[in-house]
């Protein structure tokens, strides 16, 4: 079953240096449910006052979106095997680097989940198996090309 997803970005010159290279990469992301967020290109890519600190980067809302899909995945998959999530926390890094192809790319993901469970406690094969499905099943990650690495916090 194919579903659209849809997102509105919208970039305004501020300045007469454009052909210079001297504009603001700031921008917004509007979503269908009405959430307009601030973007721009992370300022280890473009010096500020180029880019803008406060938006959100492309290789953030990329690093955020795969642990985002892994962790709805995961608790989908919990919630099935009759294990209670009470909190779930991921710090994860994605690391820019030349791929393979020479180009630089966000070649890998490493996701650290801390889950808090309520009553019964999955064993570490239990967990990494949780994991497993998660990552299997996770849209976003048979997405990309990205290496996407899952360590487990915990238990």
């Amino acid at each position: 079953m194919a579903h659209l997803h849809t997102a509105r970005i919208l970039w305004e010159s501020n300045s007469d240096e454009f052909t210079k290279n001297q504009y603001s990469r700031a921008h917004h992301w509007s979503f269908d449910g009405g959430q307009t967020v601030l973007a721009s290109s992370s300022p280890s890519v473009v010096r500020v006052p180029f880019s803008d600190p406060a938006g959100i980067d492309p290789e953030e809302a990329l690093v955020a979106s795969i642990s985002s899909c892994h962790m709805l995945t995961f608790l989908y998959h919990a919630a099935k095997a009759g294990f209670t999530i009470q909190r779930y926390e991921d710090n994860a890094e994605g690391l820019m680097a030349k791929n393979a192809e020479g180009r630089l790319a966000i070649t890998r993901c490493t996701l650290k989940p801390l889950v808090q469970f309520i009553g019964k406690q999955p064993t570490r094969p239990e967990l990494d198996h949780l994991h497993h499905l998660a990552h299997e099943e996770c849209f976003i990650a048979n997405s990309v090309k990205t290496e996407i690495i899952c360590e487990p916090q915990g238990v």
